[in-house]
């Protein structure tokens, strides 16, 4: 039996890495001479870096620099010194979960971190940066990330102004006189699976503002704001992104990437790290992929991780598995993307906050049982057992 596990992050919980590591071992616990082979996948967000690193070969280099609340953190980015390439994680200085609860105030939070981690990678060399959108807990348009790259974002009287989501309405002007040269050069490569637009209903504001920390009447509010910065940018720029699939991933920052780089490569992050780690070469002959998240429900079908796996399973035949912290909503959408089970952890009553921290015991417990049940299936099939 040939078992792929390629589960994502569970955000805040269990890295992409220790998840599959657990999942094997229950596995095993089962069926200990199972061929598994492991691959920890991405979307672009938290553990994008370390993913590719594990993949290539290449070194994590930290760095000091600011976290969203403008705190001194230390964050790494991968380096394949092979061919100077800089893979960074927006989430490593810029994250969610970098914060506390009380913390989620995203017009004072800023991108400022990751823009330091760019030019750190600079410093290096850097040819090449793969930077991955997801997991910001931001919705600066990526404001912060270029001031620290050297654009000036100037009020009406011509002033200099800084802070986080908050700049948004107040920029009248924007100067990239003093923008780092460096970038016209590298390669640039945008690691997302978010395909949301700026604005709107679907943009950025509305759809990933609450888990930021928004409140639903602040909502129309900040998407004026976003709004607002969107028509300064394009009169800069000359460019109109705002309604490109991307533009709303990371708050934002999709948009700015697009419009003042146009030469960018914006790619699925799930797929760039399926195209490195040859998965669908080893789902051809898999009989079963195991993959999953921290909570799986409607923005799952967007095309994060156990969607775009349950896709590339499907033509060969191979049933998928996703195990969620949490699913909700229609399971029957998920059915027709291929997944043929989703299976929440939690077996019993607890807060979020224990949840979280038993993440690792949860998801070994569940797989025990699941492959529990999977034998004794086997073990009724053999007897010839029928209704």
């Amino acid at each position: 039996m040939k078992i792929i596990v390629a589960p994502d992050s569970f955000k805040g919980s269990i890295s992409a890495l220790r998840a599959a590591g657990q999942i094997e071992e229950g596995i095993r616990t089962v069926f200990p001479s199972a061929h598994i082979v492991k691959i920890p996948m991405a979307d672009g967000g938290e553990g994008t870096a370390e993913t590719i690193r594990m993949i290539t070969g290449g070194d994590i280099i930290e760095h000091e620099v600011r976290d969203p609340c403008n705190r001194p953190i230390r964050a790494g980015y991968c380096w394949i010194d092979s061919d100077r390439t800089a893979v960074i994680d927006t989430a490593a200085a810029s994250g969610l979960p970098l914060l506390e609860e009380h913390e989620r105030k995203p017009e004072e939070l800023s991108t400022y971190g990751t823009g330091q981690l760019i030019r750190h990678a600079l410093d290096r060399g850097a040819a090449k940066i793969i930077l991955g959108l997801g997991g910001s807990a931001t919705i600066d348009a990526g404001t912060g990330c270029l001031r620290a790259l050297g654009m000036r974002y100037l009020d009406g009287s011509g002033n200099e102004i800084s802070g986080g989501g908050s700049l948004l309405g107040k920029v009248e002007r924007i100067d990239a006189d003093q923008l780092d040269p460096r970038l016209e050069k590298v390669e640039m490569v945008i690691a997302s699976d978010v395909r949301n637009p700026l604005l709107g209903s679907e943009g950025a504001v509305h759809v990933f503002g609450p888990q930021k920390g928004l409140q639903k009447h602040e909502l129309a509010d900040f998407d004026n704001k976003m709004s607002h910065y969107a028509d300064i940018a394009e009169a800069a720029t000359g460019r109109s992104s705002r309604d490109s699939p991307g533009a709303g991933a990371a708050g934002g920052f999709g948009f700015t990437l697009m419009s003042f780089f146009p030469g960018g490569k914006m790619m699925s992050g799930f797929e760039l790290i399926a195209e490195l780690s040859g998965l669908e070469r080893q789902l051809q002959d898999a009989d079963l992929v195991i993959t999953g998240e921290g909570k799986f429900d409607a923005q799952s079908l967007y095309g994060k991780v156990p969607v775009g796996i349950s896709r590339l399973a499907k033509p060969y035949g191979v049933p998928t598995v996703v195990f969620a912290g949490q699913a909700d909503g229609d399971m029957r959408d998920a059915n027709r993307e291929g997944i043929h089970l989703v299976v929440p952890i939690v077996d019993q009553v607890m807060t979020l906050d224990e949840a979280m921290k038993q993440g690792e015991t949860l998801l070994k417990g569940t797989v025990v049982r699941m492959f529990q049940m999977i034998r004794l299936a086997g073990l009724i099939n053999a007897k010839g057992v029928s209704n």
